[in-house]
């Protein structure tokens, strides 16, 4: 645990010097996010606080990781680069939305020969299609949740401490470790960038932590419980994004939109500030929310049939049932008008 902690405190060092000098960098190169009417912020704001993100997470594991890993991590760490490039490649200049998926697609491929992949089915052709389907699922819904200041940084750092719970455990330490550093790295950055933030992370850094966030869901192994079971486990761990991606995947066919390409105020954040919280209580409510979901998944990582897939289940259920309520009283993330 001693080496769990120097990760993580090295990574957190490493991000909060660095981020500073990733807004300066941000500045220089005019790597701005500007306000338009599709935005909720009022003032230019740097980017690039995803490429701190980075930086201290791939130093600290280069320097401090175990040499036993090296080809999983090399895996692993080479498809985040490529989705950060392409990240930073939209940040910078503008990509359209399939070309950046194309990216994130590439990406998963460069994971699966790494031999990092879900290992579900006996037909291996399967596994491989949905590594792709959950690792451009995953990365797409950090994305997407990239809307409010410290929301997408928080709440990976929520998944990543369960991940290191979950790994801790499991007695993994190649998750455990990239978990410690994610968190450290995270934490680093949020200084920044709650609100209100002074830098954003930009595609840069949603796209590299949800790619990270998959890998870490299909590293983590559970052999005493059934493979079923073990699945179920990073699905409620980043069950936060997956809602929000599936409600605004949902409120935007409803409306007739295209959900890749479409962008609003329809999210799960901005829906609980028209229902009256503040954007700060807004994103700590979220924070809360991945937590729970959070303990359900270190329940069922404990359980067995047919306690976990019930637990699942609830889970599934007030999933949908909030979507329901959602677009019934903020159809399309506005509040519906009184009559």
């Amino acid at each position: 645990m001693s080496q769990i902690f120097l990760i993580f405190l090295t990574a957190l060092t490493f991000s909060v010097l660095g981020t500073p000098l990733a807004r300066r960098l941000a500045l220089h190169a005019g790597v701005v996010d500007t306000p338009n009417a599709r935005k909720i912020h009022a003032m230019p704001v740097p980017l690039l606080g995803g490429a701190a993100i980075y930086a201290a997470f791939v130093i600290t594991l280069i320097v401090l990781g175990d040499r036993s890993y090296v080809r999983e991590l090399v895996g692993i760490l080479l498809g985040a680069t490529l989705v950060s490039l392409f990240g930073l490649v939209d940040d910078h200049w503008g990509m359209h939305a399939y070309l950046k998926l194309g990216g994130q697609v590439l990406a998963g491929v460069v994971l699966i020969l790494g031999g990092t992949q879900v290992q579900l089915f006996h037909q291996q052709w399967i596994n491989w299609a949905v590594t792709l389907i959950w690792v451009v699922g995953i990365t797409n819904a950090f994305n997407l949740l990239d809307n409010m200041d410290g929301l997408s940084g928080g709440i990976a750092t929520v998944a990543a401490v369960f991940f290191l719970v979950l790994a801790a455990i499991s007695g993994q330490y190649l998750v455990g470790s990239m978990a410690a550093a994610l968190i450290g790295a995270c934490i680093g950055f949020l200084r920044y960038n709650f609100n209100p933030a002074t830098i954003f992370m930009g595609d840069v850094g949603s796209l590299f932590l949800g790619f990270l966030l998959a890998a870490l869901g299909i590293k983590l192994r559970f052999p005493s419980n059934v493979p079923w079971i073990t699945w179920l486990v990073p699905l409620c761990v980043l069950a936060l994004p997956i809602f929000d991606t599936t409600l605004v995947t949902v409120s935007r066919l409803r409306r007739h939109l295209n959900p890749l390409t479409a962008a609003g105020t329809d999210h799960l954040s901005h829906r609980l500030v028209a229902l009256g919280l503040t954007r700060r209580k807004a994103v700590l409510s979220c924070y809360l929310i991945a937590g729970g979901c959070g303990l359900v998944a270190v329940y069922i990582a404990q359980s067995h049939v047919p306690d976990g897939y019930i637990a699942a289940a609830l889970l599934l259920l007030s999933a949908i049932s909030a979507i329901l309520w959602l677009e019934r009283r903020c159809p399309g993330g506005k509040p519906r008008a009184k009559r």
